[in-house]
């Protein structure tokens, strides 16, 4: 869809101003191209050709986090998140893709194995000290301008994926009748692997059966970036997958892949056969915090219809359900605060779940924290490619975390996990950050 097919939409921004107040970008820079009313007479000007498509453009459509806040505090409910994106793929038709997307998301994301082949090589570079080295020699600027400034935000990776321990295929759960699909996204698959394992080994406890699921990525990376054609592409090899399968319903560990994959039947807008099949699946799409909060409390749409209302693992420190036990297994209550993924509590209305889900483990205490609900700047590869503002971003949920006096910090996304990672170690905060799956696997060890 072109920009101008938006114009209704666009139109429906009365300046109001009020978009000012939520937008974490503008916040941080206080210039009007930042915050929702000025891009969208940008694209007004588009469409009333007072404006050039242009490497110029890049900036005010590519600073836009995609948090979807300002519609949240729009009168209006424009859409903006949704019409930048939009202005995106116009954006590439006009001006082209860079080489280092091309790379990723037609060569790279469509297929696991080179991925987790990728991965490694990655990880044996930036665990060896040699993506330092390659720093040092400017050899990441090819991969974009804020690279090599970034170069520092995950400090060690895994040298085998989730997946490559724990393969493909259906394995034997400890329940009488749902037969769960496990979507490995690839944030777990690469980089948070106990995160993963813990969803497992909980999804096992639950259903007659999981299946690891062989799918690529969801195809949220190269929306985010106006790529339709890549985005299609990764969906179509996806529902191929869910098709084959015989499952009850597929659950994901990332909220990030879990609000992407319930917006197939948009993907496929123009694709009426696979439209009608992603419809289909739908229904089957779940998240982790959703799936796990319906297990011991009930249906999450019930609930909701109601309310209207160190770095991710230090290098040497305990990992996954050990990690847990060794920082809440103390002689006071644990203090816990919970960050809301933008794709979780706006993408797909997940809010109190994950809140009541850590109120209910042991030995734990719950502390709000303050704009629990802001983005954390990591927005995918965000911080990669917007490395400045992305910090000043992080540095507003770092202080708020501070505040809190929090022992640990749960959130369900592994790029927030990563970003919020960061800004514990940047800031010398002694607080834990775990993967919420993590913290059920946990409680699932402490006797009843």
């Amino acid at each position: 869809m072109t920009v101008s097919a938006n114009y209704d939409a666009i139109a429906q921004c009365n300046k109001c101003g009020f978009c000012h107040v939520a937008c974490p970008i503008f916040r941080a820079t206080g210039h009007e191209s930042g915050v929702a009313r000025g891009r969208l007479a940008l694209l007004r000007g588009i469409i009333e050709e007072r404006v050039e498509w242009n490497e110029d453009m890049e900036d005010p459509l590519f600073t836009c986090l995609g948090c979807g806040a300002c519609t949240t505090n729009c009168f209006g409910s424009v859409p903006t998140a949704d019409l930048v994106l939009n202005a995106r793929a116009e954006y590439l038709d006009n001006v082209g893709k860079k080489p280092a997307h091309r790379l990723l998301f037609e060569h790279l994301l469509p297929y696991p194995k080179r991925l987790h082949a990728a991965a490694k090589a990655v990880a044996l570079g930036k665990n060896s000290g040699a993506s330092k080295v390659a720093n040092a020699l400017g050899l990441l600027r090819i991969f974009g301008r804020d690279l090599p400034k970034a170069e520092g935000i995950v400090e060690k990776l895994p040298m085998s994926s989730f997946r490559g321990t724990i393969k493909p295929g259906q394995y034997q759960g400890q329940g009488e009748e749902l037969k769960i699909g496990y979507f490995v996204g690839c944030g777990v698959d690469v980089i948070q692997v106990e995160a993963g394992r813990a969803t497992f080994e909980s999804l096992k406890k639950i259903g007659k059966s999981v299946t690891v699921l062989d799918n690529c990525c969801c195809g949220l990376p190269p929306w985010s970036y106006g790529d339709v054609g890549n985005t299609t592409l990764l969906a179509e090899k996806n529902l191929k997958v869910f098709t084959a399968a015989d499952l009850d319903v597929i659950v994901t560990d990332c909220s990030s892949c879990a609000s992407f994959l319930k917006k197939y039947p948009k993907v496929f807008q123009d694709d009426p056969q696979n439209q009608e099949l992603a419809d289909q699946k739908l229904p089957m799409i779940k998240d982790v915090v959703e799936f796990l909060y319906a297990t011991e409390h009930g249906t999450v749409e019930h609930k909701r219809s109601s309310e209207e209302v160190s770095s991710y693992h230090d290098s040497h420190a305990a990992v996954g359900t050990e990690a847990v036990q060794e920082v809440v297994s103390g002689d006071r209550p644990a203090v816990v605060t919970y960050h809301d993924p933008c794709h979780a509590v706006r993408g797909q209305g997940i809010k109190s779940e994950g809140r009541e889900i850590l109120k209910s483990l042991p030995n734990v205490e719950f502390k709000e924290m303050a704009e629990a609900d802001w983005c954390c700047g990591g927005a995918g590869s965000y911080a990669l490619t917007h490395y400045d503002l992305s910090q000043k971003v992080l540095d507003r949920k770092m202080k708020n975390l501070k505040n809190t006096g929090a022992d640990i910090l749960v959130t369900s996304c592994p790029a927030c996990m990563i970003q919020l990672g960061w800004g514990i170690r940047k800031h010398g905060l002694k607080t834990r950050i775990f993967h919420i799956s993590e913290m059920t696997a946990y409680k699932e060890t402490v006797p009843q």
